[in-house]
């Protein structure tokens, strides 16, 4: 029997403006179709001219210039319009959908669709279900007494997985693919009875109590920074009357 951490899997990764998923902009998206576990993958990639400067901690980060994306992007509204109906194709195929840290970069899409196309990304996906496995949750429940950091650079040293090019949203999202494959073969005990689906409701459960946790130890320490428990889509701000 093929278990689902062998099949097809999908995943989705962006490069922004920034770390606000309410004012940032996407620059630069990725969605990587798999069929099989080392099989050759199906990238498809999109490139963006947000309309707003690139701060130059970002270009720093992933390398993309205000220069080279007025030249080579596109506008956001088809991008945008375009990168939700592939998510929603990709559901509706039933191949669960790889986000390494889900509630960034699924609600960073969700702003950029109602900032542009008066949308939301729960519309694209009110005919099918949204099916998200979550590397960065996986791990830090899964292997929850483990000291040191969880970026998805820290998770492919952890799990063996190569990462060729951190940064670009393809090689991430490629790599996030391999590590819920490798956290699921490491984990399989516990894993393998339990279904995409029955893992998406899990890491709602385990991501909140995870945000609990984060949030004890920031008050601990005098940190104001606020922790969401939401996963993995954060509800739409709603502006004060």
């Amino acid at each position: 029997m093929t278990h689902w951490y062998e099949g097809p899997l999908a995943a989705f990764d962006t490069e922004t403006t920034g770390v606000d998923v309410e004012e940032d902009r996407i620059v630069s998206a990725a969605l990587v179709v798999q069929d099989t576990a080392g099989g050759r993958p199906r990238v498809t990639r999109w490139l963006v001219n947000p309309g707003v400067p690139v701060p130059a901690a970002a270009t720093e980060v992933h390398g993309l210039t205000d220069d080279h994306l007025r030249c080579n992007g596109r506008w956001p509204a088809p991008v945008m319009e375009e990168v939700a109906r592939a998510l929603a194709e990709q559901c509706a195929a039933g191949r669960p959908l790889v986000v390494m840290n889900a509630p960034f970069d699924l609600t960073i899409l969700d702003r950029e669709l109602r900032r542009h196309r008066a949308s939301s990304l729960g519309r694209y996906l009110e005919t099918t279900s949204l099916c998200v496995l979550d590397p960065r949750v996986l791990d830090k429940h899964l292997d929850r007494y483990r000291k040191g950091r969880r970026t998805l650079t820290d998770l492919c040293a952890q799990y063996g997985v190569e990462l060729d090019g951190a940064h670009d949203a393809a090689a991430d999202a490629t790599a996030a693919l391999d590590v819920v494959r490798a956290v699921a073969r490491r984990f399989a005990s516990r894993l393998e009875r339990l279904s995409p689906a029955e893992l998406h409701t899990l890491q709602a459960v385990w991501h909140a109590a995870q945000a609990r946790g984060l949030q004890a130890w920031f008050a601990r320490n005098g940190t104001p920074e606020a922790v969401d428990p939401a996963w993995p889509l954060r509800p739409e701000l709603r502006t004060a009357a």
